[in-house]
């Protein structure tokens, strides 16, 4: 077994470095302030418009737009460890920047697509044109599927979608959403959900509000009021909704494990930089085997996640499609982890790592998201165990 990257991802992986280092980290004081300054409600963009314009383009001449993406619809189709080593390099910095298309979506159109709705959407969507949204959330309905409650009632040659849905992650700039909702009540998971594309400028379609969350996170509430749809905005089967978009979870929590890693790593080179540079008593912290041990754990955490993560991918990358158990271990260790070694990073840093003179602060909040959504530690562990009890291996 061959745990060595490939030559084309290593220099991918510099190349994104250095595009975090010379780009984006100079932004992170800003991203700081913006956020600091916008209150609860507030929408505003943590990077500023003209500054995201300016790394869209840099990004381009790197050569980072879809990674992922086959060539037939424009992009590299470097695959999923590519995804996986570009991920956790941007998460090295808080400065949210995404290389479009954030993939998730993509896969789920992929899959889905008519010939007709790969021109009107998956291409547009694979070139970063146009943004896309999942709603599949509502008030009484989150990991439970079962529990949507979305109507989708067909009328003459007509679907007309009724009901809410909750933290829609960039409803406000998404030019399309990929809509979960029940067409049989009898069947839901089993056969009673439908996948629909529903343009932002939909007659009915609402969004409610933005609601205020922990981090600097900015999900939305969205209400469907007589949305009239044609067959054209199915995506995939009638009724066929599910597997689809557990394939399309599955790829989220792998690029979560990810972000996790970077996350994590930028934590520890400050509790080592700390260590170094900060003594007590006359001794640098780097002396006390407590701040030794904090540095050891997290670099055994990281190293852990990112072999499960890799290892994910490469089986992806050969073809696999059904990653969900992995996929559901990587979610519960690397949120856990994640959040352990922010939390041994701040410590060292003592009061200072609680202030927003430092992006410390700004990670701690961010990465307590990690276990909610996508579905909880709970929900995942849960089925690990199902898997387990009914044969499955590891």
């Amino acid at each position: 077994m061959d745990f060595e990257l490939p030559e084309e991802l290593k220099l991918i992986r510099d190349t994104v470095g250095r595009f975090v280092k010379e780009e984006l980290m100079p932004l992170e004081r800003t991203v700081i302030e913006r956020d600091a300054n916008r209150g609860m409600t507030g929408t505003e963009p943590l990077i500023p418009p003209a500054d995201n314009q300016r790394l869209l383009a840099k990004a381009r001449d790197l050569g980072l737009w879809g990674i992922d993406v086959p060539p037939e619809y424009g992009g590299l189709g470097l695959g999923a460890l590519a995804k996986c080593v570009v991920v956790e390099e941007l998460n090295r910095t808080i400065v949210p920047f995404i290389l479009p298309p954030e993939t998730p979506n993509l896969h789920l159109l992929m899959a889905c697509c008519t010939p007709a709705q790969r021109e009107r959407y998956l291409l547009p969507y694979a070139r970063g044109e146009v943004h896309s949204s999942l709603c599949l959330t509502e008030p009484a309905a989150g990991s439970d599927v079962q529990s949507i409650e979305m109507k989708a009632v067909r009328k003459g040659d007509r679907w007309v979608l009724n009901g809410t849905k909750m933290f829609i992650t960039r409803a406000d700039e998404a030019g399309f959403f990929i809509v979960i909702a029940v067409n049989d009540k009898a069947k839901r998971a089993h056969g009673g959900l439908t996948a629909f594309l529903v343009d932002r400028d939909a007659p009915g379609l609402k969004l409610a509000r933005p609601i205020p969350m922990i981090g600097a996170h900015r999900p939305w509430e969205m209400v469907f009021e007589d949305v009239e749809l044609t067959d054209d905005h199915v995506l995939g089967e009638v009724g066929g909704a599910f597997i689809p978009l557990q394939n399309r979870l599955g790829v989220r929590r792998l690029e979560i494990g990810t972000r996790c890693v970077g996350q994590a790593s930028r934590a520890l080179e400050m509790m080592i930089e700390q260590a170094r540079l900060r003594v007590t008593f006359g001794q640098p912290l780097a002396e006390r085997q407590a701040v030794q041990w904090w540095i050891a754990d997290s670099a055994v955490d990281i190293h852990a996640t990112r072999l499960m993560a890799y290892q994910a991918a490469w089986r992806a990358d050969q073809g696999e499609t059904d990653l969900r158990f992995e996929s559901s271990m990587i979610k519960i260790f690397a949120t856990e982890m994640v959040g352990r070694v922010i939390d041994r990073a701040m410590q060292a840093y003592g009061g200072y790592g609680m202030t927003k003179d430092m992006p410390l602060e700004f990670l701690y909040r961010g990465v307590r998201m990690h276990r909610i959504y996508e579905g909880p530690t709970e929900i995942h562990r849960w089925q690990v165990a199902k898997h387990l009890l009914r044969g499955r291996t590891i």
